[in-house]
């Protein structure tokens, strides 16, 4: 495919990626901060869980939950799924679209393991069918109703294909595959459980009997569920442009961290939403900090290159290396198939654009070893380890 062609299906996925899930993850805060604000009022039928008054843009709002579900149907009932639908399918496209029809570059790395696009592929599609076989079963089993166990073992499922991912695919493809995997769960709860469930509900009440408790019960454990999982997968789909994550040398316990956070943070806005208060709450916001520091600290650290074990380093000597290794991509006129312009802009042909841009080519090539992406020219660890002392050498000319 043309690489202009190919950017610009990714940027039309990505836009309406983007905005259907803005959408889908708007209407589930709502709903969940809904069912918290609940408050049974004075004279309330035994029929209904309570009422919530809000106000937004010049108006008043009262909205009533029941028990179960209103004596008869109404007439107007408004469903909320299309977002999540198309959500996951815009998502799925991108995936596709950008780490599939690019596998050899983006989604394989060897240094990780040895794959073809096809082994690649199978792999990706496969997990994510896998993954939300496993969680459905934990959900369906008698474990489905031991909430704190249920909550453990999705956590431990989440911490088990970050570590798989990350063993597997690149640094990049592998968190994004991360955010796919639970965005899977989340799309196959409301198509296989919750919008299922809800229709069997409006079925009895148009038939006239009274629906099973049930149905609702369900709906709401997975529908939770998908409030709780919505963060870090946010934050696996756009860590794609931070690299200081995904190449670590053990990037699976950053997503572990992340998921950790992510689900303290949630918590305590479920729980302050529902009205606790009090030393126990306001605890876990220190617990989510503590972690998130964490895992910021970890993400950050590096172990120091040896530079003393190498001798002084020449502009020329580095400009070569970017000659062989950078400028295939990154050049005004790449010579890679898969660029016809530079990526992001970024070219290396002249002296003043590589000290210009030194910052980030210490980011890229030096911290993280994010470029060249997958290592596909072969950076050796020796010639990183020429314009890190490079660019420490400049740093102490310019003092």
């Amino acid at each position: 495919m043309d690489p202009i062609v190919a950017d610009w299906i990714s940027l039309a996925l990505r836009w309406a990626h983007v905005m259907v899930g803005i959408m889908w993850i708007g209407t589930s805060f709502h709903f969940i901060w809904l069912d918290a604000s609940l408050r049974r009022e004075q004279g309330m039928g035994e029929g209904l869980a309570g009422a919530s008054w809000m106000v937004h843009g010049g108006g008043f709002y009262r909205a009533t939950k029941y028990l179960v579900a209103p004596p008869e149907m109404p007439a107007d009932l408004h469903w909320f799924k299309y977002e999540a639908y198309f959500t996951w399918i815009t998502g799925f496209l991108l995936l596709a679209v950008i780490y599939y029809l690019g596998a050899n570059d983006l989604l394989i790395d060897p240094r990780v393991m040895a794959l073809t696009p096809a082994m690649a592929i199978g792999i990706s599609v496969g997990s994510l069918v896998v993954g939300w076989i496993i969680y459905d079963l934990l959900c369906r089993s008698p474990i489905g109703d031991r909430t704190a166990l249920l909550a453990f073992l999705v956590f431990l499922l989440a911490c088990v294909a970050a570590y798989g991912f990350t063993h597997v695919f690149s640094g990049r493809a592998a968190f994004v595959h991360i955010g796919a995997f639970l965005g899977t769960i989340m799309a196959a709860n409301v198509f296989l459980v919750i919008i299922p469930n809800q229709k069997k509900a409006v079925a009895a009440l148009i038939a006239g009997k009274s629906p099973d408790p049930k149905l609702g019960k369900r709906g709401k454990q997975r529908s939770l569920h998908n409030n709780y999982l919505t963060l870090p997968v946010v934050l696996m789909m756009i860590s794609n442009h931070y690299p200081m994550m995904f190449e670590h040398a053990q990037s699976w316990l950053i997503a572990v961290g992340i998921l950790l956070f992510s689900g303290l943070v949630r918590l305590y806005a479920n729980l302050r939403n529902a009205g606790a208060s009090g030393s126990p709450v306001t605890a876990i916001l220190f617990y989510a900090a503590m972690v998130g520091m964490g895992a910021i600290a970890y993400a950050s650290y590096r172990p120091g290159a040896d530079l003393d074990a190498v001798g002084p380093v020449t502009f020329a000597e580095v400009q070569a290396i970017m000659a062989h290794r950078c400028l295939s991509c990154h050049s005004a006129t790449p010579t890679d198939a898969a660029y016809r312009v530079p990526p992001k802009g970024i070219a290396f042909d002249t002296p003043d654009q590589i000290q210009r841009l030194a910052p980030q080519i210490e980011r890229m090539v030096v911290l993280t070893n994010a470029m060249p992406i997958g290592n596909k020219t072969g950076m050796l660890p020796e010639e990183r380890l020429m314009i890190a002392k490079w660019l420490a050498e400049s740093r102490t000319s310019v003092e």
